[in-house]
């Protein structure tokens, strides 16, 4: 099939409205514009070049649970939720009650793709592994009585109050069957020749245009981006994350993914795709390089904690990880009392490594800021 004769679907009648039903996707795709080719070789090269920082950075596990975090609070930010990063990186116990449920939302989506990361060792990318992840992401958050980690038996609708009010009606609960298998289909069909990034593309557009959960769909299909590339082994990591650049381009976003069903350009969605995987993985790479730089930095300036340094550096390789302590956090991981694990806070505090996050005397939280301004430039 070639995108320039490529047809997007049909509306099929239902009681009182109309339907989308998508076109499958399970085939060969060509194309003859020239700007998907140049876009196709911009976007692996600089791919390539982010997954280098796999291989280079050392504990690049830790920063990349940073990375993780990031793109969940991102992704549900587009689907309407209200932190911000210094938020989720908190307890739940320093968050204020009006913000927990947006809290928990973002921590679900954290378990999620950790959760599908890890499974992808030993299950193929699948509809068993969607569902999971779907469970994971949909459970004690608004949206847990929609069915999480099972596929909706029921219509619904995207904008609008209503199902005649309706901007978007994905496919009808009698069609997914068979738009799903194909949809699975397409993931492993390996006789096709059809460059993984442009799968990728079109494997996002279907999974959106198709809505399969009742709830949840926009986070699944952002999170599916990296399982896909991760899972076809184009990154080492997990260390590419889409959210930022759709949240930055939003209407383009959601236009470039209608425009393929109101007048079936995919091609413009794939080149708007591929721009997507161009722009962030060179901001990916100015993070990584960010980071060395304030590893080198900070080490520097540890050297003067004499036979401190080598608490100060245990206490920092935690950091990296999750940005936020307490005093008490602090005595658990180093084995110290109050008073050593105290002056420790102090020292890197006079070092402007950490800073004090809650302005009280008591249940203090102390926050590693220059990290995390890294991932947020």
């Amino acid at each position: 099939m070639k995108f320039e004769d490529f047809t997007s679907g049909v509306y099929r009648n239902q009681y009182q409205y109309k339907s989308f039903l998508p076109a499958t996707i399970n085939h060969e795709w060509t194309w003859d514009d020239p700007r998907i080719n140049v876009l196709l070789e911009k976007a692996t090269k600089a791919l390539g070049e982010l997954n280098a920082f796999s291989l280079i950075v050392p504990d690049v596990d830790l920063f990349i649970h940073m990375h993780v975090i990031k793109e969940a609070n991102t992704s549900s930010r587009i689907e309407g939720t209200k932190t911000e990063i210094d938020d989720v990186i908190k307890g739940v116990d320093s968050i204020e009650p009006e913000k927990r449920d947006d809290w928990q939302e973002v921590q679900n989506y954290v378990q999620a793709m950790n959760e599908a990361i890890q499974q992808l060792e030993t299950l193929p990318l699948s509809l068993r592994l969607i569902r999971r992840t779907h469970e994971i992401l949909m459970t004690s958050v608004r949206g847990e009585h929609k069915a999480p980690g099972e596929f909706r038996n029921s219509q619904n609708w995207i904008g609008g109050s209503s199902l005649a009010d309706a901007a978007y009606i994905p496919p009808h609960v009698s069609d997914l069957p068979a738009l799903l298998d194909d949809f699975e289909r397409f993931l492993h069909n390996d006789k096709i020749s059809v460059p993984h990034l442009i799968k990728c593309a079109l494997a996002h557009y279907q999974f959106e245009t198709i809505h399969p959960f009742l709830d949840g769909n926009g986070r699944i299909g952002r999170l599916l981006i990296t399982l896909y590339l991760v899972s076809n082994n184009l990154l080492l990591k997990p260390t590419l994350y889409l959210s930022d650049f759709f949240e930055k381009h939003r209407d383009q976003y959601y236009d470039s993914l209608s425009r393929v069903r109101i007048s079936n350009d995919i091609g413009q969605w794939v080149r708007f795709f591929l721009q997507a995987v161009i722009d962030t993985s060179e901001k990916g790479k100015k993070t990584f390089e960010s980071i060395l730089d304030l590893h080198r930095k900070t080490e520097g300036k540890l050297v003067k904690l004499g036979r401190r340094a080598e608490n100060a550096r245990k206490l920092l390789m935690h950091l990296y990880k999750s940005p936020t302590i307490t005093i008490n956090e602090v005595q658990d991981l180093l084995n110290l009392s109050y008073a050593p694990a105290n002056n420790l806070v102090k020292s890197l505090m006079e070092m402007k490594i950490l800073q004090e996050a809650t302005g009280g005397p008591r249940n203090r939280i102390f926050i590693f800021s220059d990290y995390i301004n890294t991932f947020g430039k």
